[in-house]
């Protein structure tokens, strides 16, 4: 009977998800919304990506919980539960850490079994659910050196209990499916209903100065179908910017206004990226259109007036903060790694819920830029903030007092397959070219899509289509914006001159036109083992220019080729680069170097310091900072009149 009615309560969410979309309009086809390739389903097998998915793996997970016992992490669980003694180790957040390493691992073991890492894992989980209290709660800065009840929920604002929970319920969520083990996602279900207990519309009416739990409730609904789940996500939505409940906590939580009302990104960028996701997710289940809308009119500020060329969002350090319009600093451009993280997310979130490109173009400049830069390519050291100039003080740290950036580089690295793939109906959607495969199961076929490139240093992509039967299907190919004379969608970068160079597509060798609708080429066709699709991106090095109203960039230009935005170091120019020039009519040419830092394209020229020419060499701007200090800029100046 217990297996019935679970079943029953599966097709319910199910059926219910469907009535949602459509009442939302989404575009939906028989077999339902657009969804994302799960990231098992998908194989990354190049020389860009699988290198540092397996260096995570080997390195960047075992080092992020050998740092969480070093700094009391762990041991704060132990104490809680009684298995030691002690006070408190750390920042009161320190318990997210600790959960953020949990979810990367088990992404990491969905990918490559490793029993010593899972018997390690589910060790650590002994001793969290050993801290749990009996009605459930489960805090450790509020459990040592003894509980204290009467300090729960007294401070949402700032000690970030409810972000706890949230970045538990998405590590209990993971490891449960990555390992079919029950135990932390049943601690997980326990707190979820104490905290539902707690909050509500007709209970405690307040929402978390850090968002997260939005994000972890979907996933903790995802995995029990429980609604309670979702509906709790939604309230923690629904209550911002209402004094009724609880005293708002102003922009920086964005909590000045109901979120339905929003239009404009403020506050701490983290917390912002989080709360837009969260709102995403919930507007794909209840079909929410005004969370759509909102989302929408916050997208479009981000993009045009406070988005950096690598994908970074937040300029000021002073509360980890946007900036005003236009605000895009370099030296002092804050752009934590957590922020390109969560704009990654909020990018395919929008993405799957319209189906446009320009999402996945946003996403592309994150991971290969403002994302990337944050991981060493060693694995073990980390950039919290992610300038785009230096005066050579800057060089990445094995760790930070406040852990959030390495944890959460751990989590979203061996994400990433997911986010090269959808499907929706019988469209299947190639958002990113990354060699490898990918197994999409259809409503009556299957088709594995094979594909090989060395993107991003090569614009030459191959697709071989192997459907388990032959079948009539729409595979949409991406076209992205670079390659299309538009680095961003928007007008808030552009490049200097067009280039008249034009992606080509070709099936079984013959030529098909682009048939481009929201930046996918759309190929529709009966399709065969064996066909294969050729995409022909070319490259050119392009130069980027900013809207004239980025006064920090005036005079200057950017270097970008493909989705790579480069960026110049004092090591490769010894005549330093605080002077460099580059005007605006020098020839630039590549060179590929196999032996420099993971294997790069280089840029070279000749540029100009006071009175002299010189060569000048320019490397990815996520590759900065690895062959010890020294100074770097992204935007020079085109003359020796321009810059500031």
């Amino acid at each position: 009977m217990g297996k019935i009615r679970l079943l029953r309560k599966h097709l319910f969410v199910i059926m219910t998800i469907a009535l949602f979309i459509l009442v939302a309009g989404f575009r939906v086809q028989e077999s339902g919304q657009l969804r994302a390739v799960a990231f098992t389903d998908v194989v990354i097998a190049d020389e860009f990506w699988a290198p540092r998915m397996e260096t995570n793996r080997k390195v960047t997970v075992p080092y992020n919980f050998k740092k969480c016992e070093e700094t009391g992490r762990i041991d704060n669980f132990a104490k809680a539960g009684g298995l030691m003694e002690g006070k408190f180790e750390g920042i009161y957040f320190n318990d997210s850490d600790l959960y953020k390493v949990i979810e990367g691992a088990a992404y990491s073991l969905k990918i490559h079994r490793d029993p010593e890492l899972e018997k390690y894992v589910d060790g650590v989980i002994e001793k969290i659910a050993a801290a749990q209290w009996e009605d459930g709660y489960l805090y450790t800065f509020y459990s040592l050196p003894e509980r204290q009840p009467e300090k729960r929920w007294t401070d949402v604002q700032s000690k970030h209990e409810l972000y706890c929970a949230g970045h538990f319920f998405e590590g209990a969520a993971a490891y449960y499916q990555a390992t079919g083990k029950r135990k932390i996602l049943d601690v997980a279900i326990r707190l979820a209903d104490y905290i539902d207990s707690v909050f509500g519309p007709d209970k405690k009416r307040d929402v978390p100065g850090h968002e997260e739990i939005e994000i972890g409730l979907v996933k903790l609904y995802g995995v029990t179908g429980d609604e309670k789940y979702l509906k709790l996500a939604k309230f923690f939505l629904d209550e911002r910017g209402h004094a009724e409940g609880h005293k708002l906590y102003r922009e920086y939580s964005q909590d000045h206004k109901p979120v339905v009302e929003q239009d404009s990104a403020v506050g701490h960028a983290v917390r912002a990226g989080y709360l837009y996701s969260g709102m995403a997710d919930v507007a794909a289940l209840t079909g929410d259109t005004g969370y759509v809308e909102a989302l929408e009119r916050i997208w479009w500020d981000v993009v045009s007036k406070k988005l950096y060329i690598t994908g970074g969002i937040g300029a000021r350090g002073g509360g980890e903060s946007f900036g005003k319009d236009y605000e895009l600093p370099n030296k002092s451009a804050y752009c934590e790694t957590c922020a390109a993280i969560a704009n990654a997310m909020w990018n395919h979130r929008m993405f799957l819920l319209g189906g446009d490109a320009k999402y996945i173009d946003v996403l592309e400049r994150v991971i290969y830029n403002g994302f990337l830069s944050g991981i060493s390519l060693s694995g073990d050291k980390f950039f919290y903030p992610n300038p785009l100039a230096s005066d050579g003080d800057y060089q990445r740290s094995p760790w930070f007092g406040c852990a959030c950036c390495p944890t959460n580089i751990v989590r979203f690295m061996p994400s990433l397959p997911g986010y090269a793939y959808a499907q929706q109906g019988d469209v299947l959607y190639v958002n990113l070219f990354i060699g490898g495969s990918a197994t999409i199961k259809m409503a009556d076929n299957t088709v594995r899509l094979v594909q090989e490139t060395r993107y991003p240093w090569d614009g030459d992509v191959k697709i071989t289509v192997e459907p388990k039967r032959s079948g009539e299907l729409t595979i949409c190919v991406r076209i992205p914006g670079w390659a299309r004379n538009e680095p961003v969608p928007s007008d808030l970068y552009y490049f200097l001159n067009e280039s008249s160079e034009k992606a080509k597509l070709k099936v079984n060798g013959e030529p098909v036109d682009l048939n481009i609708d929201k930046g996918f080429a759309r190929i529709s066709r009966r399709w065969e083992k064996g066909d294969v699709i050729e995409l022909n991106l070319p490259m050119p090095i392009r130069r980027v220019v900013s809207h004239e109203n980025v006064k920090d960039n005036a005079g200057r230009a950017a270097i970008q080729r493909g989705p790579v935005v480069y960026c110049f170091e004092g090591v490769d120019n010894p005549q330093g680069v605080a002077k460099l020039v580059l005007p605006a009519d020098t020839k630039l040419y590549t060179e590929y170097r196999s032996d420099l830092l993971g294997g790069i394209v280089t840029i070279k020229s000749q540029g100009e310091i006071p009175q002299e020419s010189i060569e000048v060499v320019a490397i990815p701007y996520y590759a900065w900072a690895h062959r010890g200090k020294s100074e770097m800029a992204v935007w020079l100046p085109k003359s020796a009149e321009g810059g500031n």
